[in-house]
């Protein structure tokens, strides 16, 4: 199952439980240890390749833009950035928008990574 799992880039835990649930079809081995055909990992397999973010951060929402304001306040600052028909606002440190050289006009890419995301009807 191990081979069937880094194949399918899931861990075994999750093939078991595919395979109790009836997602997954298993053979059993002469020592009754599940086994995964080689037809299951290749239908598994067919789905659409994950979207790779394409740079060195991980976040993989990007939205080019170009800076609209620059506020420093202390060691803190709010970055607005028009990013298509979207306003994103960054709070970041003095010191990454001294290292970036962030003002109006510059061209950025927002990276945004969250651990939830809350949706609204329009």
């Amino acid at each position: 199952m191990g081979e069937a799992a880094r194949a399918l880039d899931v861990s075994v835990d999750t093939l078991r439980r595919w395979d109790k649930d009836g997602k997954l079809s298993t053979v059993r081995d002469e020592r009754n240890r599940r086994r995964v055909p080689a037809t299951e990992v290749r239908r598994l397999g067919s789905r659409p390749p994950r979207h790779r973010t394409g740079g060195s951060l991980s976040a993989r929402n990007r939205f080019p833009g170009v800076v609209r304001s620059v506020e420093v306040d202390g060691v803190m600052a709010l970055v607005e950035i028009d990013a298509g028909p979207f306003r994103v606002t960054a709070a970041v440190t003095r010191d990454s928008v001294e290292e970036l050289g962030l003002a109006a006009g510059v061209e950025v890419t927002a990276a945004v990574k969250a651990t939830s995301v809350m949706v609204d009807r329009t």
